[in-house]
């Protein structure tokens, strides 16, 4: 089913934000809970995780209201990333299928800049990131194959 969520960054604080959120909205983290970056299987186009990265969040998602959820991942410096106000905020989409995802992703990518192309990720789903033409930033996840 296709849903929208909001994807929270932060420099190394997820773990203690989201615990923060769920008790104040309540409920159970979807999935296994917490993904750590540590869990990543290691690739030649990534260099090696520093030791103080491995137990980062990678993931976690928070359902709070009205079927909508808020996701979160650590954004740690080795990987290139710099956290900013402003700049930690993404607009998640699961979408139902492979073409509903590529077009989003075209449409919103033009005259922008795409960060991640769509591609298979090794949990399985298809997935790409970029920011539009007006510095949103946008994230796709479409499970079907």
């Amino acid at each position: 089913m296709a849903r929208v969520n909001t994807y929270l960054n932060f420099k190394d604080k997820t773990e203690e934000v989201f615990l923060y959120y769920q008790s104040i909205f309540g409920g159970e983290f979807a999935g296994d809970g917490f993904s750590r970056f540590g869990e990543v299987p290691p690739s030649e186009e990534m260099p090696p995780l520093p030791e103080s990265d491995k137990n980062l969040v990678m993931h976690v998602e928070l359902p709070i209201m009205g079927g909508h959820s808020l996701m979160g991942s650590d954004a740690p410096e080795s990987m290139g990333f710099t956290v900013n106000v402003g700049n930690n905020v993404h607009i998640s989409i699961n979408t139902d299928t492979r073409e509903e995802t590529d077009e989003l992703f075209a449409k919103l990518s033009k005259d922008g800049v795409i960060t991640m192309a769509l591609d298979e990720m090794f949990w399985g789903d298809y997935f790409g990131s970029c920011t539009d033409k007006y510095g949103t930033q946008w994230m796709f996840n479409c499970p079907a194959k």
